[in-house]
């Protein structure tokens, strides 16, 4: 860890924005980041408001109130920036070790690098890239955060499905062996649903209430996993539907595996990650009766429900891992951006 704590801003502080603050703020002194600016263009009030309620994660477990242009958070000073556009902010002027871009309205790298020109030296974007070369690196931590290195200056920290199944189909491509993938996402309502019909997106279907229906969406997931397991592709397909709740979600993930195998030799691979150093506080396995709810706020990339996998026949395998989509995928970040910053600091590669 470097000598001081890093310093970070973030861009955008929607649902991810906000869980990467709190987050941050949960794990306490000793996560070797520190927030001093963020830029959204809510106004002052409402982002003290925001931050201190939450409708999903409850209340700040901290002090949290506005003075001038600062969001103090248990006395520390973050400051509010209210600019529409990267060039509207002197990023070198606020010091920044690493940018957290968290509104994902950028999405290639000539939108990226507008913030590297107007001074940040790195950025880490919390949503997949629209190609492979639009960015230096795709990170699932857990899986390939070895491919950091100092070099690079843009960076994806994939999707909340993506961290998902990725750490678990490459678990069982290594064990097993995998011929065809297909995974289906059972995703909480998101912000790009209306509450009631009103006309909303291009996709007709999200046009219609989020609480109503259950609402198949396009996902590129297959495409993503695809890019991180090169091995597999060719071999995945993956549909969406989104449901009405509020948050945590799951990915019901059917196999058909190389050689013969069963059920219980796939939860004992999944016991064995979960119980490993390696995914430490990425994996995890239950077998009790949970809900949904009941993975509200855990900062697990997956968690594998070994009371639902199914087996047909000697090669067809089905498992249900969940994920809280906010809060395990803004813990994720911060894994990758502390991973990234310490590869930076000292300038070479590490495992």
């Amino acid at each position: 860890m470097a000598n001081r704590p890093y310093k970070i801003a973030l861009n955008g502080y929607g649902r991810i924005g906000r869980c990467v603050l709190r987050a941050l703020y949960e794990r306490g002194a000793g996560a070797g980041l520190e927030i001093v600016a963020l830029n959204d263009l809510a106004d002052q009030a409402s982002i003290e408001y925001l931050t201190r309620f939450d409708s999903t994660h409850g209340r700040f477990p901290g002090e949290v109130k506005v003075d001038g242009d600062c969001l103090h958070i248990n006395g520390d000073c973050v400051k509010v920036l209210r600019q529409p556009t990267p060039e509207g902010i002197d990023w070198s002027g606020l010091g920044i070790d690493l940018l957290l871009e968290c509104s994902g309205q950028y999405v290639n790298r000539a939108q990226g690098e507008r913030f590297l020109r107007a001074g940040a030296p790195r950025v880490l974007f919390s949503q997949p890239m629209a190609s492979e070369a639009d960015v230096d690196a795709t990170i699932v931590f857990g899986v390939n955060q070895e491919r950091l290195s100092h070099g690079q200056t843009l960076v994806s920290n994939a999707s909340c499905t993506t961290n998902c199944g990725v750490p678990l189909l490459k678990l069982l491509n290594d064990a097993i062996g995998l011929e065809q993938v297909f995974i289906t996402t059972i995703h909480s309502a998101m912000n790009d649903q209306p509450v009631i019909d009103a006309y909303h997106h291009e996709d007709l279907r999200r046009t219609r209430s989020a609480f109503q229906s259950v609402i198949p969406v396009s996902t590129g997931l297959a495409r993503g996993i695809e890019r991180l397991l090169p091995e597999l592709a060719g071999r995945i397909q993956a549909k969406a539907v989104r449901v009405p709740t509020l948050n945590v979600s799951c990915l019901d993930i059917t196999v058909l595996t190389s050689r013969d195998t069963c059920a219980d030799e796939v939860n004992q691979v999944m016991r064995e990650a979960a119980a490993s150093e390696r995914f430490a506080g990425l994996i995890a396995y239950t077998e009790l009766p949970h809900a949904s709810c009941d993975f509200n706020h855990d900062p697990h990339s997956a968690i594998v429900d070994g009371s639902q996998t199914r087996s047909s026949g000697p090669r067809l395998v089905n498992l249900l891992a969940w994920f809280d989509n906010e809060w395990g995928f803004a813990n994720r970040m911060l894994d990758v951006a502390e991973h990234y910053l310490h590869v930076i600091n000292h300038k070479k590669d590490i495992p």
